[in-house]
């Protein structure tokens, strides 16, 4: 199926007043992302802060009449013409597996590798992390994940037992598992993440030797290495 995505900043617009539209004109799915440089990295509970400057982006149908969704929008609003916007046409793909084709083979120590699940590995005398994150964080390509993977290619880890905290797509577990831990352990609370772990601990041949957890009072007993990949706060 084609489709098309209109892209609209906010400026001042209520956001729900917004999204209430965009729904009602037909859309798919939206996104709320930052039109400018204000991160927000970690908000309080139950907050859901938006950015000064918020852009939304409405999926349709290539079939939608978007000049309907415009005519509504200044309605609603009592604008004359709209705040910066633009309609792009989209071809249909495999969205879910697109963002694979800029997921490429990863080296990180000496003797390491990330690949994309179904790759062949360049070489004999390396160790590689078969990867298909998911929805879950941790594909190598986040800095704080390499330091992670550089970090126990450089240990000793024959023989000893490893906990991921905050596990993410059991990036770190798995590759301690492929580097010589005998047994680990990968907690996250949030249930992706641990579906998203248990198949690539699968994919990998290592599935045996960790156990998934969703919650950190389920850990026991004493580790030799522990990580933790999160935010701290």
């Amino acid at each position: 199926m084609a489709w098309r995505q209109f892209v609209m900043n906010l400026d001042a617009l209520d956001p729900e007043a917004v999204e209430a539209i965009f729904v009602q004109c037909g859309a798919s799915s939206l996104t709320l992302t930052d039109a400018g440089d204000m991160p927000v990295l970690e908000p309080g509970p139950g907050e859901t802060p938006l950015w000064a400057d918020t852009r939304i982006t409405g999926l349709f149908s290539r079939e939608t009449d978007l000049t309907e969704l415009c005519d509504a929008l200044m309605m609603e609003f009592g604008l004359q013409e709209l705040p910066a916007h633009r309609i792009e046409d989209l071809e249909d793909r495999d969205w879910e597996r697109e963002w694979l084709k800029d997921f490429g083979p990863m080296q990180f120590g000496q003797r390491l590798w990330v690949y994309p699940k179904g790759s062949e590995p360049l070489g004999d005398d390396i160790e590689v992390v078969y990867l298909d994150p998911g929805l879950a964080f941790g594909t190598g390509t986040h800095a704080t994940t390499a330091l992670c993977l550089e970090w126990l290619d450089g240990l000793p880890l024959e023989g000893k037992t490893l906990l991921d905290y905050g596990c993410g797509s059991g990036i770190l577990a798995i590759a301690a598992l492929k580097l010589g831990c005998t047994c680990a352990v990968a907690m996250d609370i949030d249930p992706q993440a641990c579906t998203a772990t248990r198949q690539n601990a699968s994919d990998n041949g290592v599935a045996e030797n960790l156990d998934v957890l969703g919650s950190a009072s389920e850990i026991e007993g004493d580790f030799d290495v522990v990580v933790a990949n999160i935010l701290a706060g």
